[in-house]
């Protein structure tokens, strides 16, 4: 950024504070990046990869993107002067990736892992999509594949931007399949058979 942060508004000087100050698995790493410069007066990224193969290439177990923008004007539909994008992705089995209640585990995924790091928020939004891949030809090797995208974006409502980021480095693990710390939070094959459980019942 061009600013010193001394220069920066207090309001986004904090957040910056706060997302400086999150901490993460010891699976993921998280550097922070060069963030957009359109998509708001201030704002800051973050790059996370699960195990890289080498520095400063994505993951072949998950990768994800955090954003935290902040206009003093509160652009339309942010319902506030704070909003966080962020992305994951992650390879999976292509039976998991064949599932069809995947994209609404993986959104539920994303608010537990707010939930229980305390992170207050409105606005969310976003889209899971599965992708199912077949090599043909000389890829013909790599066979069927999967994978898991996660899009989201929601307005905080305070300034613990550090919650925020620790939720989303969470859901980077789960979605790669690591097992999940917080209580009440669910594997994807418990939550699949309490689904199919409850599509047999009719409840």
């Amino acid at each position: 950024m061009p600013e010193t942060e001394e220069s920066l508004p207090p309001e986004f000087a904090a957040a910056l504070q706060a997302i400086r100050r999150a901490t993460s698995r010891a699976e993921l790493l998280v550097t922070e990046i060069p963030a957009p410069g359109r998509l708001a007066p201030y704002s800051i990224a973050l790059s996370a990869d699960i195990k890289p193969v080498r520095h400063g290439s994505d993951s072949d177990q998950g990768t994800g993107r955090f954003i935290l923008l902040y206009d003093p004007d509160e652009p339309e539909g942010w319902n506030g002067r704070f909003r966080v994008v962020c992305f994951a992705q992650a390879p999976l089995e292509t039976e998991i990736g064949l599932d069809p209640f995947l994209a609404e585990v993986t959104w539920a995924w994303l608010v537990d892992a707010l939930s229980t790091r305390g992170a207050r928020y409105t606005a969310a939004s976003g889209t899971a999509t599965k992708i199912i891949s077949s090599g043909f030809g000389e890829l013909a090797h790599q066979g069927d594949g999967a994978q898991i995208e996660l899009r989201a974006s929601w307005t905080p409502l305070d300034h613990n931007l550090t919650a925020h980021v620790e939720g989303w480095g969470e859901l980077l693990c789960m979605i790669a399949g690591l097992p999940p710390m917080g209580e009440g939070v669910s594997t994807l094959s418990t939550r699949r058979a309490a689904a199919r459980r409850a599509a047999r019942d009719g409840g």
